[in-house]
């Protein structure tokens, strides 16, 4: 199998925004490693020993959890102990591993933003693939101009699945994507929209993009952590005003 090509970026920080929840955090990241592309059709089909009909195009219509398998799948390919530990619908990351992942939603923002503050990191028609295109579909990678980091369409072409939750109070156990992708107007391809399904839903204009590394820490890192997002699916916590629960 051709090597899943990444790039490793420094430490930083970045400033998440929720729009719907009205919260602002700003995260700080050690170094890490994100591919250069989205996952490929080609590179899909060599670790599933599947076909790729078009294969630089994005692999789509990838869920949640089989993205986080097929994160494993790189890995052991790799010679990598796997991030994760999956039973079922239950997936467990193991954050000192320093195999292929899900980016974090902090980490994916930091990547697609590349120093940038504004809503995109260039000319959305030079750097994405969207709805003014006019497309029926994904379209290969590497086809517009990358950001300042070398990463090519984290705006555009297709949204890339994250670790986190959507927001569990309200959507439960919906993942996030990010992005924006070709059939989306300019308002949703920005470096800051937010999106999600649930974890075993798949779309045609979802796909992924794999990151890498490990941290010296339990059930935390890069902006997420597992007592965060207990304390977010509380039902008896705070909600932004004129929301209900779940259920």
């Amino acid at each position: 199998m051709t090597e899943i090509e990444t790039v490793r970026l420094p430490a930083g920080h970045v400033v998440l925004h929720d729009a719907r929840r009205r919260i602002r955090r700003a995260v700080e990241l050690e170094p890490f490693e994100i591919a250069r592309f989205a996952l490929t059709q080609a590179e899909l089909g060599e670790l599933l020993g599947e076909t790729a009909h078009h294969p630089r195009r994005p692999a789509t219509d990838i869920s949640w959890l089989r993205a986080v398998r097929v994160c494993n799948a790189a890995s052991e390919w790799e010679g990598l102990e796997p991030a994760y530990t999956v039973d079922g619908d239950d997936v467990t990351w193991h954050v000192e591993s320093d195999g292929f992942r899900l980016p974090t939603e902090a980490e994916w923002e930091y990547a697609c933003r590349a120093g940038s503050a504004g809503a995109h990191y260039g000319p959305l028609s030079e750097v994405a693939w969207t709805a003014a295109d006019g497309l029926s579909a994904p379209q290969d990678v590497g086809g517009r101009h990358p950001n300042l980091f070398g990463l090519f369409d984290t705006l555009g072409n297709v949204w890339e699945w994250c670790w986190d939750f959507l927001d569990p109070a309200r959507y439960g156990d919906y993942r996030v994507f990010r992005g924006g992708g070709f059939a989306d107007d300019a308002h949703s391809v920005r470096a800051g929209a937010r999106r999600g399904g649930g974890p075993r839903m798949h779309h045609d204009d979802v796909g992924v993009r794999l990151a890498r590394g490990g941290f010296d820490a339990l059930d935390a890192a890069q902006g997420w952590s597992a007592r965060a997002d207990a304390e977010r699916g509380d039902p008896d916590g705070p909600l932004p005003s004129g929301w209900t629960p779940r259920g």
